[in-house]
C-alpha cells in the first residue's frame, strides 16, 4: 500500500506555492486568498496587490495564461536604493534562500552574491550583465515518498551492496524527482530603475501552467 501511495503522490504535480498557496489556479481565486493573508488592492495601480512580504513593503503582480495563475511577481518597494544597498539587499536574499531548506540551487551561492567591489551600473550598462539567482521549491514528502518506493523493492542486503543496475535506477529516480522539482521555480533579478537606482523583484513560477507555445 506504502509503494502504491508513493508512486500515485509522484504522479502528481508538485506545484509551487507562494505564502503556502499554490500557484494555480484563477487570478480571481489568487486575488481572495492573498487577501486573506493581508494584502490589499493598490490605490494607483489596479494590477497590483501591496502588502508585507519578507519584512519589506511589496507589490504583489499575478501573470496568468489561459486562464490560469502561472506566476506571482514580488517587486520589492525600494526602488530608490542605491548601488551599495542594493548589493546588501540582493546578497542578503541569497544568503536566506540557501539557508531555507524549502530552496535548493544546483549553483554555488557565490555565483549569485554581488562582489562589494563591483560596479553594477557599470556591469549592467556597459556589458548588459544580468544579476540573476535561482532556485528550485523543494517538496520534502515527494522526495521522501518517492524514496521510499525506490528502497520497498529491495532487501537491506541488496541496499548496502548495490549491483550497478540498482544504482543506475537510483539515479533515475533521482533525476526523476529533480525534473518534477524544477517545475517550481524560484527567483531574483536585480533592476535597474534610473542612473543610480536600483530594486529587485523576485518570482514564484508554476511552470506547468507557463505557455508552451500552445498559441502560436
Amino acid at each position: 500500500m506504502l509503494l502504491i501511495f508513493s508512486t500515485t503522490l509522484f504522479a502528481q504535480k508538485n506545484i509551487t506555492k507562494f505564502l503556502g498557496i499554490p500557484v494555480d489556479g484563477t487570478k480571481s481565486e489568487m486575488i481572495k486568498r492573498l487577501k486573506e493573508k493581508g494584502f490589499k488592492e493598490h490605490p494607483f495601480r489596479d494590477e497590483f496587490l501591496i502588502g508585507e512580504f519578507n519584512g519589506e513593503d511589496a507589490s504583489i503582480s499575478i501573470k496568468t495564461n489561459n486562464g490560469k495563475v502561472w506566476r506571482i511577481a514580488v517587486l520589492f518597494d525600494y526602488s530608490t536604493t542605491d548601488e551599495s544597498q542594493i548589493k546588501i539587499r540582493f546578497n542578503n536574499l541569497c544568503y536566506q534562500f540557501s539557508k531555507n531548506k524549502k530552496y535548493h540551487s544546483f549553483d554555488d551561492i557565490s555565483k549569485y552574491e554581488i562582489p562589494e567591489d563591483e560596479n553594477i551600473l557599470y556591469e549592467m550598462t556597459i556589458n548588459h550583465k544580468v544579476y540573476d539567482a535561482n532556485f528550485i521549491q523543494m517538496d520534502q514528502d515527494l522526495i521522501v515518498k518517492e524514496l521510499v518506493s525506490f528502497s520497498s523493492k529491495y532487501t537491506d542486503e541488496q541496499m548496502k551492496n548495490p549491483s550497478e543496475e540498482l544504482i543506475a535506477e537510483f539515479n533515475n529516480v533521482q533525476n526523476g524527482i529533480y525534473e518534477k522539482l524544477s517545475n517550481s521555480l524560484v527567483w531574483f533579478r536585480l533592476l535597474k530603475n534610473g542612473n543610480s537606482l536600483f530594486s529587485i523583484v523576485l518570482f514564484y513560477d508554476n511552470l506547468y501552467n507557463q505557455a508552451h507555445g500552445e498559441d502560436l
